[in-house]
């Protein structure tokens, strides 16, 4: 699972990440919304911490941006605010939890866990298609299709942000936990054992490449 810290706090941004990472979180901090931006750019991730404080640059807006280009990422609000409203603000915004400062850090793993379990387990429909992430299992007009491993986990990743494009490196990034020891024909590899395994018996397609840019899932059709 990959996590995404927005924290102007250095020292605090700097703790979450060493929790997290010893909890086996992969996690990349961003001190402003400009390198948030830059990240979600170059990576996609299960949960985004953003801190919201009485002052700072931190835009509870942005939490709206988020969500518009990756609505299956969680996004929790860590905030110094003490007021009713400005929950029920940062909730209206789009956020899926509200955690006021001092953390107890051991209550936030707890909700943070909670938060990705319940986004793992939603069941991808789409059309025929069904993706069950929590079964590894994958139903096409009531046949269960035998697509397993890494094959299944990047089929799974491309549905999950359908009709965006994701590059090699997103996905290496989601899916290997050492993608620096791996090199980017793994994914070329996964792909075509989709195609082969799925796409074709079924005469249909369900991802097409772009490009110079990486791979993107589209609606189940017919290729004839």
């Amino acid at each position: 699972m990959r996590v995404l810290i927005i924290e102007e706090d250095a020292g605090l941004s700097k703790t979450l990440s060493q929790l997290l990472t010893e909890n086996n979180y992969q996690c990349d901090i961003a001190e402003n919304l400009g390198d948030a931006k830059y990240y979600l750019d170059i990576r996609n991730y299960d949960l985004v911490l953003i801190g919201w404080g009485e002052t700072g640059t931190n835009d509870i807006n942005f939490i709206s941006e988020i969500k518009k280009n990756a609505h299956k990422t969680s996004v929790i609000v860590l905030s110094e605010r003490k007021d009713k409203e400005s929950e029920i603000e940062a909730l209206r915004a789009g956020a899926d939890d509200f955690i006021r400062k001092p953390l107890d850090y051991d209550i936030l793993l707890v909700r943070i866990e909670a938060k990705l379990r319940f986004g793992a387990s939603n069941i991808i429909e789409i059309g025929d298609l069904i993706i069950n992430p929590e079964e590894e299992k994958i139903i096409y007009q009531g046949n269960e299709i035998e697509l397993k491993g890494k094959p299944f986990e990047v089929l799974t990743h491309l549905a999950m942000y359908k009709d965006q494009i994701v590059s090699k490196e997103q996905l290496l990034d989601a899916i290997w936990e050492e993608p620096e020891l791996v090199t980017p024909n793994v994914i070329e590899v996964a792909i075509n054992q989709i195609r082969q395994k799925m796409d074709k018996p079924l005469d249909i397609t369900t991802i097409e490449t772009v490009r110079r840019r990486g791979y993107r899932f589209c609606f189940p059709k017919k290729i004839s």
